[in-house]
C-alpha cells in the first residue's frame, strides 16, 4: 500500500500548491481594486512591467503572427476555394486563430521572455536581502513586486494577443492576394471574419488572455520569492516557473475549450 500512500501524498501537495496560488491571484485582485495601493511608485512600476512585457514583445510578437498569417490563413483560402466553401473561411479562422493559436503562441511568447525575468528578478532580489529592505522602508512587498507584475502580465497578454490576431489575418490577406488565391475583396474578408464570430469567441479570447496572464504572473513571482540564500537556487526557480506556467497554460486553455464550445 505504500505506493497508494505516495499517490495519495502527490495528490494533497498538489491541491495545496493549487490553493496557494489560487489564493495569492484573489489577494492581488483584491488589493488591485484598493485605490490606496496605488502610489506613485507602484504606478510606475506596473508601467515598466508593462513595457518591458508587452510592448518590447510587440515585433516578435507581429513576426510571429505574420508567419501565422502566411501558413494558415493563406493554406485555409487555397482550400477552401479549391473545394468551393470559401464561406467557411470566417468559421475556420475564428476557431483557429482567435480561438486557440492567438492566446497559446502569445502566452508562450510571454512565458519565455517575462516569465523567466521575472522569477529571475525576484529570485535575485530575495536572495540579496532586497525584499527585507523593501519592507524596511515601508512599501508592501507583495503590492510593489507581486501585484504589479501579475497585473502588467495579464494586460500586456491581452493586448498582445489582439495585435497578434490583427496582424495574422491582414498578413494572410494580402500575402493570399498577392499570390492571387485570396478569393474575395478586403471588406467582405473582413465581414466574414466579423460575421463568424460570436460572444462566446470574445469571451474564450478574455479569458485564455487574462487568466493564464494572472497565473503565469503569480506563479513566476512565487517561485522567485520563494528561494532561500543559495544564487544557485534562483535557476532552478526560474526552470519550475516555467514548466509550471506552460502547465497552467494548457490546463486553462483546455478547461475553457470544453466549457465553451462542448
Amino acid at each position: 500500500m505504500r505506493w497508494v500512500g505516495h499517490i495519495g501524498g502527490h495528490t494533497i501537495a498538489k491541491w495545496r500548491s493549487l490553493r496557494y496560488l489560487l489564493a495569492v491571484a484573489w489577494g492581488v485582485l483584491v488589493v488591485a481594486v484598493k485605490p490606496r495601493h496605488w502610489r506613485r511608485t507602484v504606478r510606475n512600476v506596473l508601467a515598466r512591467q508593462i513595457l518591458f512585457t508587452g510592448y518590447d514583445a510587440t515585433r516578435f510578437v507581429s513576426l510571429i503572427a505574420f508567419m501565422v498569417g502566411i501558413s494558415i490563413v493563406v493554406q485555409a483560402q487555397v482550400g477552401l476555394t479549391a473545394v468551393g466553401q470559401s464561406q467557411l473561411l470566417g468559421p475556420i479562422l475564428v476557431a483557429v486563430v482567435i480561438r486557440e493559436v492567438g492566446p497559446l503562441l502569445t502566452n508562450f511568447v510571454v512565458i519565455g521572455r517575462s516569465g523567466t525575468a521575472i522569477a529571475t528578478e525576484l529570485g535575485n532580489m530575495k536572495v540579496s536581502g532586497e525584499v527585507h529592505m523593501l519592507d524596511a522602508q515601508g512599501l508592501d512587498p507583495f503590492v510593489y513586486l507581486v501585484m504589479t507584475r501579475v497585473l502588467g502580465v495579464a494586460v500586456s497578454v491581452f493586448c498582445l494577443t489582439v495585435i497578434f490576431v490583427a496582424v495574422s489575418f491582414v498578413s494572410g490577406f494580402f500575402i493570399g492576394a498577392l499570390l492571387g488565391v485570396t478569393p474575395m475583396d478586403p471588406l467582405r474578408f473582413i465581414d466574414t471574419v466579423l460575421g463568424a464570430l460570436t460572444k462566446s469567441d470574445v469571451l474564450n479570447l478574455l479569458i485564455k488572455t487574462f487568466v493564464p496572464g494572472i497565473l503565469t504572473g503569480v506563479i513566476c513571482c512565487t517561485e522567485g520569492l520563494g528561494v532561500g540564500t543559495a544564487t544557485t537556487e534562483v535557476p532552478q526557480a526560474a526552470t519550475r516557473g516555467v514548466v509550471r506556467s506552460i502547465t497552467a497554460l494548457f490546463v486553462t486553455s483546455a478547461i475553457v475549450s470544453v466549457v465553451t464550445y462542448l
